[in-house]
């Protein structure tokens, strides 16, 4: 017997959350896109966190369109978890991904026509990067006689699972490096954070409704980005508002008092506010 709802009011409210966490992450993307157009600059931008991310939501694009689209990986997410559990995976998030490995591609385009100073992405990312997609060729490999779609998909849930967790790390290490968020906005940050709580917060409200945690645990991915999202933009917040506040003059720019030798070039502009 397939699942389904037990009560309407939270399905309604499952899916509220859920696309209103689709727009919240969907727009998230445009406040740094709008920067660099504004700015017509990409410096302060981690061109690591970029590929990074890139890897990321194509990950989750895979894992999510698979398991929401393909009946026969369902039948076998029933089959390990019970005919009665639902699959943890909504349209709106197959739509966040695809809007998310679009948006992030045209920021990397970005990359190429602005003023970029002399950041490159690191031999590590390049490097990380590569075992990534090895593996998942791997991965491939070992699952195609057996048709293990669901061990396969779940692999790539792993994967955006670490890229979430690793792809920021770059970028806060260069706001605490130059002591300074400018040209990292602060706007993909709040809308992302509001993305990440209701996520969270739609998988609560699916739990409640079938008084189990398997679906907490049997997208675990999705469970983690959440908490990670949480956490990394918080950060974020905290170096933007409190430990490296951008200071304004009388007409509201922002003044470019920071540390950035090693990113920017003596002839560069100063940088307009952030988004």
């Amino acid at each position: 017997m397939s699942s389904s709802w037990n009560s309407v009011g939270l399905e309604v409210l499952y899916q509220v959350l859920g696309w209103v966490a689709f727009f919240a992450w969907s727009f998230s993307f445009y406040p740094q896109v709008l920067l660099n157009y504004k700015r017509k600059s990409v410096v302060g931008l981690n061109f690591d966190f970029l590929v990074l991310n890139l890897t990321k939501h194509s990950s989750y694009l895979i894992y999510n369109a698979a398991l929401f689209f393909s009946p026969f990986i369902q039948r076998q997410y029933h089959d390990k978890y019970g005919d009665k559990e639902m699959i943890p995976v909504a349209a709106n998030d197959v739509a966040f991904s695809l809007h998310a490995v679009a948006l992030t591609a045209f920021t990397v385009f970005q990359v190429f026509i602005y003023e970029r100073g002399i950041q490159k992405v690191s031999k590590v990312c390049i490097s990380i990067t590569a075992i990534v997609w090895t593996a998942a060729i791997v991965c491939l490999i070992i699952a195609w006689p057996k048709s293990d779609w669901l061990w396969l998909i779940d692999v790539f849930n792993s994967i955006q699972v670490g890229m979430t967790a690793i792809k920021y790390i770059p970028q806060a290490i260069m706001n605490f490096r130059r002591k300074s968020t400018i040209g990292w906005s602060i706007g993909n940050i709040l809308l992302d954070l509001t993305g990440g709580v209701l996520n969270f917060g739609q998988m609560g409200v699916q739990s409640i409704d079938q008084h189990t945690l398997v679906n907490l645990y049997g997208n675990i991915g999705k469970t983690l980005l959440s908490l990670e999202t949480v956490f990394f933009d918080v950060l974020f917040i905290i170096q933007h508002y409190v430990l490296y506040p951008v200071k304004k003059d009388e007409n509201g720019k922002a003044i470019i008092s920071e540390r950035v030798s090693p990113l920017i070039r003596p002839s560069d502009k100063p940088d307009e506010d952030n988004v």
